[in-house]
């Protein structure tokens, strides 16, 4: 079990915009005191029905214990349909969350955006794969980056881009990456908590460090309405004690939250039980990663979840499919496999000027 009470307790500002209730009410967090509930809420389908902006104070800027100062004004604001996607994104979020299924490419998120999708959110193994790279940050920035421009151009809808760690263990690092995104035309980022691929963790003081430069490096470019969704690997990787790991997450969540994160990603937790404590409990709206043997979308919804996103699960069945209409074409000579696959004209219109 992590414990750094002062990373805690200390009061922090908390002057970034809050995401919102079904009802309209901002779910604002307070620096001390008990933790706030966001159980309760239902799932959105992305369906693409939902448009506008979101409303309330805009985001502030607050210095990190333990990083240098971000420059207070980027060499150029993000455009005004950057800075309209990330508002949609932001009250997407608030509306009672996001069915995410992951893209790994522009041609995929093409597709997902055409089945109805309301948003897009990427995948780092995904897309670390069509790169020829195993996941587990061995992309660069820069390639990460690129992959990422090349989806937002892709699609009409916000993006939201799987940063992993951040491409860094300081929070320089991470404060670098989200510029580039921004600079990119994302509308929110996932950072992760893990140094490494099952394991460690950074500490709670450290990864809030991390999560208040992102924090900070979005105001400063200009994008302040960025959703920063952190993620804890707590469950993922099984840190810890199994009965000690909620209340290390919850933790993690009020540290986190303190330092201007706008969601809680908590990969390897499906447990339904252990899952309706926990939104009840975190002053974040919480993300499950869903999939197959799992609980179905509307039961994540019954135990407060927000936010479902599939991580590599949509890229393995692609990758699944291709294998297996090459192993019946090389093996057998038929192609039952291609039966019912997306025409040519369909997906070349996608991607086509």
């Amino acid at each position: 079990m992590y414990r750094d009470s002062a990373a805690i307790r200390r009061p922090v500002p908390r002057t970034h915009r809050p995401l919102r209730s079904d009802s309209g009410r901002a779910e604002s967090i307070p620096d001390r005191g008990p933790r706030r509930k966001h159980g309760g809420h239902g799932l959105l389908a992305a369906s693409g029905g939902i448009s506008g902006t979101g409303d309330g104070g805009a985001p502030g800027q607050r210095r990190s214990r333990t990083t240098k100062a971000v420059p207070p004004m980027p060499e150029t604001q993000p455009s005004a349909a950057t800075t309209g996607k990330a508002r949609l994104l932001r009250k997407l979020c608030g509306e009672g969350g996001l069915v995410l299924p992951n893209a790994w490419d522009a041609g995929s998120a093409a597709v997902i955006a055409s089945a109805g999708a309301a948003a897009i959110a990427t995948t780092s193994g995904g897309v670390s794969w069509s790169a020829g790279r195993g996941d587990g940050q061995q992309l660069a920035r820069d390639e990460m980056v690129t992959a990422a421009r090349r989806v937002v151009a892709a699609v009409p809808v916000p993006v939201t881009v799987d940063a992993e760690g951040g491409y860094g263990p300081a929070p320089e690092d991470v404060a670098a990456t989200v510029r580039a995104l921004v600079a990119a035309g994302a509308a929110g980022v996932n950072l992760e908590d893990s140094q490494a691929p099952g394991g460690p963790l950074f500490g709670v003081a450290a990864q809030a460090d991390r999560l208040a430069a992102a924090r900070e490096a979005a105001n400063a470019a200009g994008l302040p309405d960025l959703v920063v969704n952190a993620r804890t690997d707590v469950f993922l990787f099984g840190v810890g004690a199994p009965e000690g790991r909620l209340d290390a997450v919850l933790e993690r969540a009020e540290a986190y939250a303190a330092a201007g994160a706008d969601g809680l990603f908590v990969p390897g937790l499906l447990d339904l039980g252990a899952l309706r404590t926990l939104c009840a409990a975190s002053p974040l709206p919480v993300n499950a990663m869903a999939g197959p043997g799992g609980p179905s979308v509307a039961e994540l919804a019954a135990a407060g979840v927000r936010r479902v996103s599939l991580g590599t699960a949509l890229a393995q069945a692609a990758y699944t499919a291709a294998h297996r209409a090459a192993t019946e074409i090389l093996q057998e000579g038929t192609f039952a496999a291609l039966d019912g696959a997306l025409d040519f004209g369909a997906v070349n219109s996608l991607l086509s000027a």
